[in-house]
């Protein structure tokens, strides 16, 4: 059973929501340890960049296997 387009979106948009959170902490953790000094408002921006990177990564990955998934069935 293949999964719908809809179901990818919302799948990956689940996932990233949550890295979303991970990341923010881990950006204000990591950051200063190698001399990046960002106010809340640019690491919440830096997050925010990448987790839309990271959305599309996600969607692409999961339509691109599910495509070779729906190849192999005929």
């Amino acid at each position: 059973m293949s999964q719908s387009k809809r179901g990818s979106l919302l799948e990956t948009l689940t996932n990233t929501v949550i890295g979303l959170a991970v990341s923010a902490v881990a950006n204000a953790i990591v950051f200063p340890r190698f001399g990046f000094h960002v106010s809340g408002a640019q690491n919440v921006e830096i997050t925010v960049i990448y987790t839309l990177i990271s959305i599309g990564r996600g969607y692409c990955v999961r339509r691109m296997w599910n495509w070779i998934g729906g190849r192999r069935a005929v």
